[in-house]
């Protein structure tokens, strides 16, 4: 009977350490999985992450960048005659009128110009007077001469007709009617050589005066321009708004066409705004923009756009819509921008996070429906602006995903929060 009960007592042994080899090589597969499955989860206090909706709505891409306020119009001071400057009217700053004085210049050389211009002038109008005078008196002569040849020749006529008729009948001497003759005839000569002479003198008269009076009409036309270099010694302004610079000081020389400030035409603004040259063929006239001041929205658009590149970045010019610029705004201050480069179009959108840096837009981690855990999902991200990303493919609208960085997360699959 005893031997029996041996064998049964070692046949239990047995199965019972089969039994054990058996679990133990369960409990360590187990044990391999859940340990492989624990590497690739990480445990997360869900307080310090973001997690935002995925949603439909309006995409834009745009880029933002900083306005410098403008005026529409500037106008530069250059100086049209050099001098020294003797006085200053207004400083920069200060609103200025149409035709106001700004500046006055002092220049010794051009005054004297002038007075030597001057008294030219007015030698020639001295010596065209004379001339007219001369002219005038010549014809009173001409006209004294031409009576008293006329009265000789009468009396020479009368004398010639006698001594011709005396001649014929024989009473006069040929010698005297030769005489009274030739006196006649010479005084008839006279009469007309006397006219030419005079008629030759006065076209000579009347050229002399026309030269005179050119050359009167040419000096006048000098002297008005000297007369309109001294007025340019008054710096005026050529128009009314803000007097931005005047970079001059008392007793300073100033060149000619030497810029000295310029005039800011304040009835309108601008803004001009440096983009990245990454940008520069997809930035043309006309996109719109849009920017914030004291809380309200502004709509502008590119109205020019320079194509030189400098340090990376070309320059654009933007108009605020037709009377809508903020009254506020001053020339030099910095306005955020935003500038538009498509039309808007419906789309799945998830909030700009720092998880693109780990994953490039390839994948995120999605929340579990009950917002436990999260899991690694491949996405596909198209175009993007500075708060949004266009998801393409790999989420539905209503899931939650975590956008906050994922800086050391790169190698695991879930999320445990």
């Amino acid at each position: 009977m005893d031997r029996p009960i041996k064998s049964n007592r070692k046949l239990i042994q047995r199965s019972l350490l089969a039994s054990g080899v058996v679990a133990f090589v369960l409990l360590s597969v187990y044990g391999f999985k859940m340990s492989a499955s624990m590497k690739n989860t990480k445990f997360v206090d869900k307080s310090k992450i973001t997690i935002e909706s995925v949603s439909e709505g309006e995409f834009a891409e745009y880029i933002p960048v900083d306005g410098v306020a403008m005026p529409v119009k500037t106008i530069y001071l250059d100086v049209v005659q050099g001098g020294y400057v003797e006085k200053k009217y207004v400083e920069g700053g200060f609103q200025v009128k149409k035709g106001d004085t700004i500046l006055k210049l002092n220049n010794n050389n051009l005054i004297l110009d002038f007075i030597h211009k001057e008294t030219n002038m007015y030698e020639l109008i001295n010596n065209l007077q004379n001339t007219r005078k001369n002219l005038k008196q010549g014809k009173l002569m001409l006209q004294k001469t031409l009576s008293e040849l006329e009265y000789k020749l009468d009396a020479a006529k009368d004398q010639y007709e006698r001594n011709s008729k005396l001649y014929a009948d024989h009473v006069l001497a040929e010698q005297e009617f030769r005489n009274s003759k030739r006196e006649y005839e010479r005084l008839q000569q006279q009469l007309i050589l006397e006219i030419e002479i005079r008629k030759i003198d006065s076209i000579n008269t009347l050229m002399q005066i026309e030269q005179l009076e050119n050359s009167l009409k040419r000096t006048y036309r000098n002297l008005e321009l000297f007369r309109n270099n001294l007025n340019e010694l008054y710096v005026k302004a050529p128009v009314s708004g803000q007097l931005a610079t005047l970079d001059v000081e008392t007793g300073q020389f100033i060149n000619t066409g030497q810029r000295i400030g310029q005039i800011d035409d304040i009835s309108g603004f601008k803004l001009r705004a440096a983009i990245d040259e990454h940008y520069i063929s997809k930035v043309f006239m006309g996109l719109p923009a849009s920017c914030e001041l004291a809380g309200k929205t502004y709509e502008l658009s590119i109205s020019r756009v320079y194509q030189e590149v400098k340090n990376g970045k070309f320059q654009v010019d933007l108009y605020f819509k037709p009377n809508t610029a903020p009254e506020s705004i001053r020339r030099g201050q910095t306005l955020q921008l935003r500038i538009q480069l498509g039309s808007a179009k419906m789309a799945t959108i998830v909030p700009r996070g720092g998880f693109f840096m780990s994953t490039g837009g390839n994948w995120i981690f999605v929340l579990s429906p009950d917002g436990k855990s999260a899991t690694k999902r491949n996405i596909s991200i198209g175009k993007q602006n500075p708060r949004q990303y266009e998801v393409l493919e790999g989420l539905k609208v209503g899931e939650k995903v975590v956008i906050s960085s994922y800086d050391g997360w790169e190698e695991m699959e879930k999320l445990e929060f």
